[in-house]
């Protein structure tokens, strides 16, 4: 199985988000580092709420990237 997490920016709310249906994962975050290790954290966790054993890859699809520079 392999998994597609879809990242976006937020513009009203100013936040990053990050969602995939096939494992129920819905995260939000000020910055895209932050959303990043919060998936990291999260993502076993729902793979073995899911019972899901087969995850060959794990994908990331960012659309919309804010990035500041100072």
């Amino acid at each position: 199985m392999n998994i597609i997490i879809t990242i976006r920016w937020d513009e009203e709310a100013s936040v990053y988000y990050a969602v995939c249906d096939e494992i129920g994962l819905a995260l939000e975050s000020e910055s895209y580092d932050a959303l990043i290790r919060r998936i990291k954290d999260a993502v076993p966790e729902l793979l073995e709420l899911n019972n899901i054993q087969e995850c060959t890859s794990i994908s990331f699809r960012t659309e919309d990237r804010q990035m500041v520079c100072a």
